[in-house]
């Protein structure tokens, strides 16, 4: 099967974790064991990955620089796929020797009226106290917003439309090729009146992106990792349920967190509906199980 597998952040770089070259390279050597297994199985992969944590640092870092030249958020989305694409090439080349991969930025098309724009939800970088977040938001100009127990800055998130390198990532995937892509959810940018691009300061959902993705390269299956072993209702209370096979009508009315297994729960909905293909959500370490069909919320038309 094509498969596109997306990576949560928190597949990368675990929550609470110091964000440091040394615990992302130790994640993301645990992400290419189990993509390697994957692929071991037979699959055309696909692999795009998260970048909150990591923009965010990036964003704090470029903020710092007393000179004032800090950089806009599509340029350190470019940083930081650039950065983790490299890992995640260089960890699955050190299991999988003979195959070829090539690691692409990826920019993705947006509306420059969406209504995102006015309502910033993406979390990026840092989970701060409370008090701790309302100081750096009133400092720095943030919005910010809960996240779990923690609270983060928070940034636009618009819609993806096109995914524009998808007619070269397609070339090297029928070639064979492992790609690694639309990190981040890709580079955000709009056309201008003259159909030129520039980019925006905006974040991508990397799982909405992802779905967008597998549309357009025909996959087969659209699969999301992260940290939770499946999708539930009534999550966090004691009446919680994992969902094991479900299609989107079962789904309707039900509400999940937006800053996490929402958009993941979006994204499969939307591949599923529009494609008939099936979709998952579940554990990274599960990820061959997924596929079999015996781990994690599988959904289906």
């Amino acid at each position: 099967m094509r498969i596109v597998v997306a990576l949560g952040g928190n597949a990368l770089l675990r929550r609470g974790e110091p964000m440091t070259a040394d615990n992302q390279r130790d994640n993301v050597r645990r992400a290419a064991s189990a993509l390697a297994a994957l692929i071991g199985e037979g699959h055309s992969v696909v692999i795009t990955h998260g970048n909150g944590p990591q923009v965010g640092l990036l964003a704090l870092q470029s903020a710092a620089d007393p000179d004032g030249g800090s950089f806009p958020l599509d340029v350190l989305g470019a940083e930081s796929a650039g950065m983790i694409g490299y890992v995640i090439e260089q960890e699955l080349g050190n299991l999988l020797k003979e195959r070829l991969f090539a690691t692409l930025l990826t920019q993705v098309k947006v509306d420059p009226h969406d209504p995102a724009f006015a309502h910033p939800t993406k979390p990026i970088g840092p989970v701060y106290d409370e008090a701790a977040a309302r100081k750096l938001a009133t400092e720095r100009g943030w919005r910010i917003a809960p996240d779990g127990d923690k609270w983060r800055r928070v940034v636009p998130s618009p819609k993806p439309l096109a995914i524009l390198e998808a007619s070269v990532i397609s070339f090297l995937v029928e070639r064979g090729v492992i790609v690694i892509c639309t990190g981040g959810g890709g580079v955000p940018v709009i056309a201008r009146d003259d159909g030129s691009l520039c980019g925006v300061e905006a974040v991508i959902d990397k799982d909405l992106a992802s779905s967008l993705l597998a549309r357009q390269l025909q996959a087969d299956m659209l699969l999301l990792l992260t940290d939770v072993d499946a999708v539930y209702v009534d999550y966090g209370t004691a009446a919680a349920r994992a969902l094991r096979r479900v299609s989107p009508k079962e789904l309707s009315g039900k509400n999940f967190a937006a800053g996490s297994m929402g958009p993941k729960v979006s994204a499969a909905i939307e591949f599923v509906e529009a494609t008939g293909n099936s979709a998952a959500i579940g554990r990274l370490e599960d990820a061959v199980e997924i596929v079999r069909g015996r781990q994690g919320t599988t959904f289906h038309a």
